[in-house]
């Protein structure tokens, strides 16, 4: 059962908040003061439990189902969770898919559904956050997941990484043509983070061994959620436009070294 509802406090929207950093970053506004929508795509389950953990933080939590391959109708959700829950302050768009199949053997469909999923999706229900946040006249933000492949390729990934990019540079428009409006946008682009997509779902990522990461470790879902929990929060309210990369250092050694080196013989001259 939902706490009672308090007209002044902030409303998220947070997409494919059923595990991963969608999960983290529910939780993590949720402990910040917000009400959360939550969606889902295959996991149900999952949802419940960040809906309940959302709860247990005194805030209100909606559930509902999401499948980004259904365009342009799936978006629609955005603007019935923001009913359910009265308004809408921040939207993070975090449902993503990707692929690990190379670029003369993919189909068609598998590029519709990644472009649909991680470019299209995201720019349809910005523009419905959007346009409520404008009908509410107090601004908002909106933060989009990309990855570090919005910055650099990797093989087998070239719908994953179009799009990605493609989102990137989204942002970028989004956040010149809504700042009138005093919504914010910015990409978190994360890099290896043990989450159910990497297949890592709930490891200690301290025991974890990545030697061409500089940190030496894959990232903690909660470690890109804090980032994003900023640009959703007051304190950032003078950045937009930008990419966050969290990544423990990656994209310095490059996305294909990084995940690839299996010695540290590169931190030696």
């Amino acid at each position: 059962m939902n706490p009672p509802v308090n007209r002044g406090t902030p409303v998220a929207v947070v997409t494919g908040s059923d595990s991963g950093i969608g999960r983290a970053t529910a939780v993590r506004l949720a402990a910040l003061g917000m009400d959360v929508g939550i969606t889902w795509h295959a996991d149900e389950e999952g949802a419940r439990r960040t809906a309940e953990e959302v709860r247990g933080h005194g805030r209100r939590a909606a559930v509902a189902h999401l499948d980004l391959t259904r365009l342009p109708g799936a978006a629609d959700v955005v603007d019935e969770l923001a009913a359910e829950l009265g308004r809408i302050d921040v939207l993070v768009n975090n449902a993503g898919t990707g692929t690990a199949t190379p670029f003369l053997e993919m189909s068609y469909e598998t590029v519709r559904d990644v472009l649909d999923v991680d470019l299209v999706g995201p720019f349809l229900c910005s523009q419905i956050a959007a346009r409520r946040m404008i009908e509410q006249g107090d601004g908002g933000r909106i933060v989009n997941v990309t990855s570090v492949h919005e910055h650099q390729p990797r093989v087998g990934a070239a719908p994953y990484c179009a799009a990605k990019g493609g989102l990137g540079l989204l942002t970028q428009v989004m956040a010149l043509e809504l700042a009138e409006y005093g919504i914010t946008v910015n990409a978190v682009a994360p890099g290896e983070i043990a989450t159910p997509m990497t297949g890592q779902d709930d490891e200690d990522v301290r025991k974890q061994s990545r030697p061409g990461v500089p940190l030496g470790r894959p990232g903690d879902a909660r470690e890109v959620a804090s980032v994003i929990a900023f640009l959703a929060g007051e304190d950032s309210s003078y950045v937009t436009g930008a990419s966050w990369v969290v990544d423990g250092g990656m994209l310095r050694m490059g996305p294909q070294a990084g995940s690839h080196l299996e010695s540290d013989a590169w931190r030696r001259p």
